[in-house]
């Protein structure tokens, strides 16, 4: 393909919708981003897919099917409102499980039925192929930080989950570090409120050393990587912890936890430039305690970057494997071998 036009999507564990990016590859990897935009979930879909967690087993296959069609509803939508012609569509789909310590993880979110929705050739499932070969199938981003923004000397990504790259004796290292929006906004949404904007709330509470001292004190923060994290990390050891506690209080002590345990991870680290991405480089007050701690320098990007580097990098990973190239790599997830991981979906013709 000469200079393909990608759609990437991307939907994180903190619910906040789907990122979806058109963008145009050209040579070397480098990029031009068309059209990028985040699609609030309807309030239906966002308490299905948080409750998809509890599905039984039987519900999950429907429930995979219809999010699949209506994944390629929106990217139908997306294509006619901005006059696109994209050669292909690559899906990280919604996470539902991750447990790859026991072999399994689960991405919700049909490659056919989004292909046959979309009328557009489909890539979807990353993970799988990694966790089978013994990997932890996450983070999947890394491949992009090296190939489209290797300028930094480290990537951070606050997300549901936060997670950082970088490059190590011509190696690239990189792991969850911690649950970071997936905690802030449930929060947040305990005040009647979507997420806490700019950390405002946060930054009117007051650092609880005992309940700091309890997320800090968890054994996956001493485990070395490749290691990840899942809902179930949440669900099963913070919530009910964090709901005993004031919200202010909750999200003042949760950020200094995030930031303490992201400069913790960087100690050892050349001083460098650190680019932080996700919907946590808006959040200031996250990032005012991010940059007290490290003495790196904290570089927050232009919004499109901060909000779209996920789905252009899942746009990435379905480049590359259409190209028979590696995307996924075992020095970040401790599989066997590398990678060229997804499964590729043809549109049925109707």
């Amino acid at each position: 393909m000469n200079d393909p036009i990608a759609i990437g999507l991307m939907s994180g564990s903190s619910l906040d919708g789907i990122d979806i990016i058109a963008v145009r590859f050209l040579p070397h990897y480098h990029y031009d981003i068309l059209q990028a935009e985040t699609l609030p979930y309807p309030l239906d879909w966002r308490e299905r897919l948080s409750g998809a967690f509890r599905s039984k087993p039987k519900d999950l296959g429907g429930l995979d099917r219809e999010y699949g069609q209506y994944l390629g509803e929106c990217v139908r939508t997306f294509i006619v409102r901005h006059h696109l012609h994209p050669d292909f569509v690559a899906s990280h789909g919604h996470t539902v499980f991750h447990q790859p310590e026991q072999g399994f993880t689960l991405q919700i979110g049909d490659g056919q039925a989004l292909a046959d929705a979309c009328g557009v050739l489909t890539v979807n499932d990353f993970r799988s192929e990694d966790v089978a070969k013994g990997g932890q199938g996450a983070p999947l981003v890394p491949i992009g930080d090296r190939l489209l923004f290797g300028d930094y000397d480290i990537c951070l990504n606050i997300g549901g989950i936060a997670n950082l790259s970088y490059e190590k004796q011509g190696q690239r290292i990189a792991y969850d570090i911690c649950i970071a929006n997936q905690a802030l906004n449930h929060l947040a949404q305990r005040e009647g409120m979507p997420y806490d904007k700019d950390g405002t709330l946060a930054r009117e509470g007051e650092v609880s050393p005992g309940l700091l001292q309890a997320l800090n004190d968890h054994s996956y923060f001493r485990h070395e990587p490749p290691k990840s994290l899942g809902r179930e990390f949440f669900e099963t050891y913070q919530r009910a912890l964090l709901d005993s506690y004031p919200v202010p209080d909750a999200l003042a002590t949760f950020t200094e936890h995030i930031a303490q345990q992201t400069a913790r991870c960087i100690q050892h680290l050349p001083q460098g430039k650190m680019l932080v991405t996700g919907g946590g480089a808006h959040n200031t007050f996250l990032v005012e305690r991010l940059q007290h701690h490290t003495a790196h320098q904290v570089i927050v990007p232009d919004r499109q970057t901060a909000d779209f580097k996920e789905a252009l990098i899942f746009a990435l990973l379905g480049l590359l494997r259409l190209e028979g190239r590696t995307n996924v790599l075992c020095s970040v997830t401790g599989a066997s071998s590398d990678s060229c991981s997804g499964q590729i979906w043809r549109p049925n013709s109707h």
